[in-house]
């Protein structure tokens, strides 16, 4: 009987679509090409909400219109025809040879066999014990591995099922609400498409022509803040109504204490440190190796190395002068005959040159010879002069090298003391001389502020540090550091320009493989089914771009572009009322549309209005990957909801998992806001890096 009512839904969706347009063809006189285009739109729409392959939709729609476009447009049928199938092949080679989509298949390769290493199981033990003693830690620690997992994986489909089957019987069991439970699954596990390395960013950078690696960037921060405001209402619910997420009991909390540290005297509660230290001498560690006991208190100093590397290098990167190359004052090559000769520096001055010409002048001769004139035995106007140094009064002119001379007609060398001003075209003083620029600085208050706070974090974290912490610190070593070290890679190496995108996925493909060989997961059956899942994967968004690319060409020949532009520009709308209409339709086009759709079919429709409001189109696509969470999440066509039904216990209704991704729909709406109001959320990191 529910899936009677969806359908009904659906049908009565596509209802209204139908009698709009028909509401738009009896009310107009004359249908242009324009009006086709839109009548072409919305049947790919009501096609795609009936289960037709939305690849070979767009396709198909996009060749029997460019026919009729051709046709139209005084061409014959046969030459139509052709002109059609010209179009399909160039649109193809063209989509298929955008560089950017090969990292596609590397970052869905990674995100397949990271899951297939059995991380997630590992994580969440170890991040619902860290959590124990927060409100709704369950579903605390349910959010947090879903966006770990999510930037591992980025497939969304993936991380709902695995969640579904180890979290929520867990929750159930603990007693929590289905409602919670299933929003905080469902919700947390379509952070794979906003947060980096997100295929959603790639595919829109690819659309829209904008770089992956700002888009990259700019998700980050936004990723947070929407798992942030997740976890905030998780545990505002969990205060205000305890029933539906009750605190766990001593027996959950309670974590096992290895026997090697039993024999010397461990308990949970007990000081860590100080219990490794004493029990490496006297009589507590007769059954205890003392190798074993070394290898405890080596990982229990680990943040404290950590962080006096990080502390380090800081100091190093903070007091650090950064040369400043200057080039003023120096003459270019080509330009040595107006260089200014200097006679007053007391440095070798520059040969004369002659005014008919850049090379050097004759040397003097007589006044009938050609020939070079006999040295004269006395100064006389015109003859050659004495050498330098001979017997100048003043010490303006230098003295060859190896002449006697006194030290006042020495000149001195540059940058000696003496008061003397640098010439123009002078070479400043090389490093290392008594003039040469400081290479360190004071390190500022603000780093002296941040290693005080670490500081202080670090000594209360060995301050509480018990052996049940230190288990659960362990935990967190096998299961969330390796994560973390694969997401720095992969991230850091894209954001911080070490590498493009491809590489980075390359990169992360190899971390993938490399985790799979540690957890000791690498089978050749696990390789298969990552290989042929990658290739599907790959295969169906490759299809997507070549049916977009073919439907978008056959809108542009219809003219149904110019007409939307034409219509938006016509409602005289502000920058502001645009975006909130552009989101509103996002929004809407969610219910019916998935992710995919809405990115290839309409966002060539949005993109070149943007120039005409003024909006970048990097925030744009910020505001549309964060709107674009609700086509996981809002009925009839959520996935997420069909990918937890199908791993849920039976007695969960699908009726309970939409119920509770709702309040996850207004969070996403609300971020949606926040982002809109405080631009540099999104903005700051790409423009900080990048511009």
């Amino acid at each position: 009987m529910k899936i009677r009512k969806e359908l009904w839904f659906g049908f009565g969706l596509m209802a209204l679509i139908l009698v709009g347009v028909l509401t738009m063809v009896l009310n107009t006189e004359t249908m242009t090409n324009g009006h086709y285009g839109l009548l072409m739109l919305s049947l790919v729409v009501v096609a795609i909400m009936l289960g037709f392959p939305t690849a070979f939709t767009l396709m198909g729609m996009g060749m029997m219109f460019a026919f009729f476009a051709y046709h139209s447009g005084g061409q014959t049928p046969g030459g139509a025809i052709q002109q059609t199938l010209d179009l399909m092949v160039q649109r193809t080679f063209s989509v298929m040879g955008n560089d950017v989509l090969i990292s596609i298949p590397l970052f869905v390769f990674m995100g397949y066999l990271v899951e297939r290493a059995n991380l997630i199981e590992k994580l969440f033990h170890s991040l619902h014990l860290a959590l124990s003693r927060v409100p709704g830690s369950l579903a605390v620690a349910t959010l947090v591995t879903c966006a770990i997992f999510a930037t591992a994986t980025g497939i969304v489909g993936a991380v709902v099922t695995l969640m579904g089957l180890l979290a929520m019987p867990q929750m159930l069991r603990a007693g929590y609400d289905v409602r919670l439970t299933a929003g905080s699954i469902t919700a947390g596990g379509c952070l794979g498409i906003l947060i980096p390395p997100s295929v959603l960013l790639i595919v829109y950078g690819a659309t829209a022509g904008v770089s992956v690696v700002q888009l990259y960037a700019g998700a980050f921060f936004p990723g947070l803040m929407l798992a942030g405001l997740y976890i905030l209402y998780v545990v505002i619910m969990a205060k205000l109504k305890p029933a539906w997420a009750p605190p766990l009991t001593a027996e959950q909390r309670r974590v096992p204490i290895p026997a090697p540290l039993v024999a010397i005297g461990a308990t949970g509660e007990a000081w860590a440190l100080g219990g490794l230290i004493k029990g490496l001498k006297g009589k507590n560690n007769q059954n205890t190796s003392t190798r074993y006991m070394l290898g405890q208190l080596g990982i229990a100093l680990m943040p404290a190395l950590l962080f006096a590397v990080v502390a380090i290098m800081s100091y190093q990167s903070a007091t650090r002068v950064v040369p400043v190359e200057t080039y003023e004052g120096l003459t270019s090559l080509n330009d040595t005959r107006n260089a200014p000769r200097s006679t007053d520096a007391g440095g070798l001055a520059e040969p004369p040159t002659s005014e008919d010409s850049g090379g050097l002048a004759e040397p003097p001769t007589g006044e009938d010879s050609g020939g070079l004139a006999e040295p004269p035995g006395e100064e006389s106007e015109g003859d050659v002069a004495e050498p330098p140094g001979a017997d100048a009064a003043d010490g303006d002119v230098a003295a060859p090298p190896g002449a006697e001379a006194d030290e006042e007609a020495v000149a001195e060398p540059p940058g000696a003391d003496g008061g003397r001003a640098m010439p123009p075209g002078a070479v400043p003083a090389p490093a290392g001389s008594e003039t040469a620029a400081a290479t360190t600085k004071p390190a500022s208050a603000s780093f002296w502020i941040g290693l005080g706070v670490g500081a202080l974090a670090l000594a209360l974290f060995y301050g509480i540090l018990s052996y049940a912490r230190l288990e659960v610190f362990k935990m967190l070593l096998s299961s969330f550091f390796p994560l973390l070290v694969l997401i720095l890679s992969v991230l850091g190496s894209i954001v911080f320009g070490l590498a493009t995108p491809t590489e980075a996925a390359a990169v992360g493909a190899l971390g993938g493989f490399l985790l799979a060989v540690a957890y000791r997961q690498l089978t050749f059956s696990v390789v298969k089914e990552s290989v042929f899942l990658t290739a599907k994967t790959s295969a169906m968004v490759c299809w997507l771009f070549v049916g977009s690319a073919i439907f978008s060409a056959a809108f542009a020949l219809l003219g149904g572009q110019a007409l939307v532009e034409e219509w938006v520009l016509g409602m005289n709308l502000s920058k502001t009322e645009f975006l909130i209409l552009s989101q509103v339709i996002i929004f809407i086009l969610g219910w019916p549309l998935e992710w995919t759709e809405i990115i290839v079919i309409f966002m060539p429709i949005f993109i070149p209005l943007l120039d005409n409001f003024g909006v970048d189109p990097l925030f744009f696509g910020l505001l549309v990957a964060l709107n674009l969470q609700t086509a996981f999440l809002s009925p009839p066509v959520a996935m997420s909801a069909f990918y937890l039904k199908g791993v849920a216990p039976k007695h969960v209704t699908l009726n309970q998992i939409f119920a509770g991704m709702l309040p996850f729909m207004g969070i996403q709406v609300l971020a949606i806001v926040l982002l809109y109001m405080f631009p540099a959320i999104g903005m700051w990191l790409p423009q900080v890096l990048y511009r």
